[in-house]
């Protein structure tokens, strides 16, 4: 199915009255405005090295508080009324069909995060319709989507469509709908990755489930350095103990040597995928400049690049082998993260995955919830011969899934994603009966 055009743009010139940097489309419209950065050394895939704190500008603690307490994110303008990102949750149609409650729902589900930002999810709403009449939401993995070089075995794939289920669940719990997940139902349907049952009658929404959900607005992959504050421990513990319920082992690499040795895998790592011809030229596919229209994909702005950056990355990406220094940087970024957890499971099945997906959603989600960004350090597990020292790392890790970064960063504009009618494959709303 052909993507449709989506009204992004470039990093646009700073808005000096304001103190704050706008998002542009190619015709000079602002849907998105961020607080102007600090400016610091950038590498190649523009990440800023100098881990200061940024300013942002002069707001009301009382309109900071009523924007949080609705799940907005405080520093950030509204997005344009038609990005995927913008969702009135006043129009939850509370009172129609099953159907048309899962199908809205399944707005949140398109937020989640994904490997190459590939997005590689659809979704098939089972429900006959009729007030209080259960649903099931079946979601199938798209390997139309896959990224073969750097993730041959759908690994990430999974983890990624997990993550869509996660954040579908807590959106569910939210709009009070009682729902049980179903991971792998069908062993003769590989692509089918779960069932998401969901009934009206769950209840008051209890304190946990109100905090996943204020961060689902307010979650963006942060690729800057961050800033020199701790992640709470109390914050810390929280996100390993949500792991847990998903069953799902969560490490955090604490001392001075764990983080030596992750660093120089993550550095090793590097240098062998950008060695790879192949490598580079699949993921210079997933990278677009800022004016792309493309509903998928890394934009540069996303990596801290100008229009002109952004432009020539692809290019400099597939022609020149860059390991060596994103090696270096990204040893200084594990050396420098606040906060550093390893997600890992027993056994290494499409199961799992899932699973893990569906954990890291909510410890994403939990995190945002209070400020707090993240990013990945997965090359160590995507080269096979590096993979179980990953899991040497920390003990009671077996099968290492996902290596987190997460602490205080910049504001950064959202990523595109597609809306829900390219990623639905039959919505099956009831037709409405004749009076």
């Amino acid at each position: 199915m052909p993507l449709k055009p989506t009204k992004r743009g470039p990093v646009g010139p700073p808005a000096h009255s304001s103190g704050r940097q706008e998002i542009l489309t190619p015709d000079g419209k602002v849907i998105e405005s961020v607080p102007k950065k600090t400016r610091g050394r950038q590498g190649l895939f523009g990440r800023i090295r100098d881990a200061k704190a940024d300013s942002s500008p002069a707001t009301s603690a009382g309109t900071k508080a009523k924007k949080a307490a609705k799940g907005l994110d405080p520093d950030l303008d509204a997005v344009d009324p038609n990005s995927p990102w913008h969702i009135d949750e006043r129009r939850f149609p509370r009172y129609e069909p099953i159907a048309s409650q899962l199908r809205f729902c399944l707005k949140y589900a398109v937020l989640a995060p994904s490997s190459h930002n590939s997005q590689p999810w659809k979704f098939h709403v089972d429900a006959s319709g009729g007030e209080g009449v259960a649903g099931c939401v079946e979601v199938f993995a798209d390997r139309t989507r896959a990224i073969p070089v750097a993730d041959p075995h759908d690994r990430e794939l999974a983890i990624s469509v997990g993550c869509a289920i996660g954040h579908l669940t807590a959106a569910l719990r939210h709009y009070k709908l009682a729902e049980r997940v179903a991971v792998m139902p069908d062993a003769k349907r590989h692509d089918l990755l779960a069932h998401v049952f969901a009934e009206p009658g769950a209840g008051e929404t209890n304190v946990r489930d109100a905090l996943l959900f204020a961060g689902m607005l307010k979650r963006r992959t942060v690729r800057h350095a961050f800033e020199n504050r701790p992640v709470p421990e109390r914050l810390a513990n929280e996100l390993i103990e949500i792991a847990k319920t998903h069953g799902v082992d969560c490490a955090m690499v604490a001392g001075a040597r764990p983080r030596q040795m992750l660093g120089k895998l993550v550095a090793e790592a590097d240098e062998v995928q950008l060695a790879s011809r192949s490598f580079r030229r699949e993921l210079a596919l997933w990278m677009h400049h800022n004016r792309s229209k493309a509903h998928d994909g890394i934009p540069g702005y996303a990596m801290g690049m100008n229009e002109l950056m952004s432009l020539v990355a692809p290019l400099v990406v597939r022609t020149f082998d860059v390991g060596h220094g994103r090696a270096a940087q990204d040893e200084q970024l594990v050396e420098h993260s606040p906060l550093l957890l390893i997600l890992g499971t027993k056994d290494d099945s499409q199961a799992s995955w899932v699973r893990t997906g569906m954990a890291l959603s909510h410890i994403l989600l939990r995190a945002a919830a209070e400020g707090v960004g993240a990013s990945y350090l997965n090359q160590p597990i995507e080269v096979d011969a590096l993979r179980p020292r990953v899991a040497k790392v920390m003990a009671g890790i077996e099968h290492a899934q996902i290596v987190l970064r997460m602490g205080f960063g910049p504001p950064v504009a959202h990523t595109p994603r597609r809306p829900v009618d390219e990623v639905l494959m039959q919505a099956e709303l009831p037709k409405p009966k004749r009076k």
